[in-house]
């Protein structure tokens, strides 16, 4: 008997792995598949729904509708009838409210992780299977490149954080959208996919493609792998920062550390302090860039009497007293970057 099409064996490969994983820690636990109703998500559904019970564990879904474009209720409801046909329970829907901190695209990946952690906990499921693929991952690389964000913006996705697990970060999206075609399954083309006013538009249509054609075939998996070699560099870095960090809680709120043991570390390390502190005090990750540590290491290596610097979410960074202080001033709202 012959065996399944080549594209839906390698996106089963990946999720099997995965799921063994999982299944390792949480044996016959509930996991959850973050479906759109795009092609990418309803191909991890599939394989999601045909290997779960082999790995002894069980498989839900969960939709969430932005509520950003016309009839999205309606685009929900079929991508979660279609993982229901797939054999997934449960299924949700869950409708968020997207904000406008951080910009569309951050607002909305805010929205949607924060409900896709919440149905998680309700439902105690032990993770939430993403379907990012490989050329998102490079997509990620090159957006992080561009906005000067350091090594660990760098190192794009992780294959795991916390309940989010991405089993197809070494699948090529074409690969992927062959296995839901494969698998007779109709998806859905999110407007935001050919949108050239979101930057990751732009990155997958224009910069990638140019990238193929000036430097070869392979940049997205040379991006990819680029990834995961300075993901672990930033892993081991943070976790020494972590076991280095000096800056301590202040009564009413913030931290504070000694300029001369902020100067003593590496400046990698150094570095990383600086922003954990600043994260700390309420800045978000995804809104804060290397140029903002470059404002606060000048506070440290160019003290000339300046004054705070203002970080994104509302905190800010003083020196004082041989001290830089960090504190948030909620009140603010978003503070003028520096």
């Amino acid at each position: 008997m012959s065996g399944p099409p080549p594209a839906v064996a390698a996106v089963r490969v990946a999720v099997r792995a995965d799921l063994a994983r999982v299944a390792a820690g949480a044996p016959g636990g509930l996991v959850l598949v973050a479906c759109s109703g795009g092609a990418d998500s309803l191909a991890l559904a599939a394989a999601t729904a045909f290997e779960a019970r082999a790995a002894g564990l069980r498989a839900g879904a969960v939709t969430v509708d932005h509520g950003l474009q016309a009839g999205s209720a309606a685009v929900a409801a079929e991508a979660a009838a279609a993982c229901r046909g797939l054999g997934l329970d449960p299924v949700v829907v869950t409708r968020v409210a997207v904000g406008r901190a951080g910009g569309p695209e951050g607002a909305a990946r805010d929205a949607r992780y924060a409900a896709l952690d919440a149905q998680a906990r309700a439902l105690g499921a032990v993770a939430v299977l993403l379907a990012h693929t490989l050329d998102d991952q490079a997509e990620t690389v090159l957006l992080g490149l561009a906005r000067g964000s350091g090594a660990r913006s760098l190192a794009g996705m992780p294959a795991e954080r916390g309940l989010l697990r991405r089993p197809l970060l070494g699948v090529a999206r074409a690969t992927v959208r062959a296995a839901c075609a494969d698998e007779g399954l109709t998806a859905w083309e999110d407007p935001a996919n050919a949108d050239r006013h979101l930057a990751r538009a732009r990155v997958r249509h224009d910069v990638l493609p140019l990238l193929e054609q000036a430097l070869g075939p392979g940049v997205a998996a040379a991006l990819a792998r680029t990834a995961r070699s300075l993901r672990d560099d930033a892993d081991a870095l943070d976790a020494l920062a972590a076991a280095a960090d000096v800056f301590t809680d202040d009564p009413g709120g913030g931290s504070s550390a000694a300029v001369a043991d902020l100067l003593a570390p590496p400046a990698a390390l150094r570095r990383r302090l600086l922003r954990r502190a600043a994260l700390a005090a309420g800045a978000p990750a995804g809104a804060l860039t290397a140029a903002h540590v470059d404002a606060l290491d000048a506070l440290l290596l160019r003290w000339r009497g300046q004054g705070a610097v203002h970080l994104p979410g509302g905190a800010e960074a003083r020196r004082s007293c041989g001290r830089l202080v960090l504190t948030r001033t909620p009140d603010q709202g978003t503070a003028t970057d520096s």
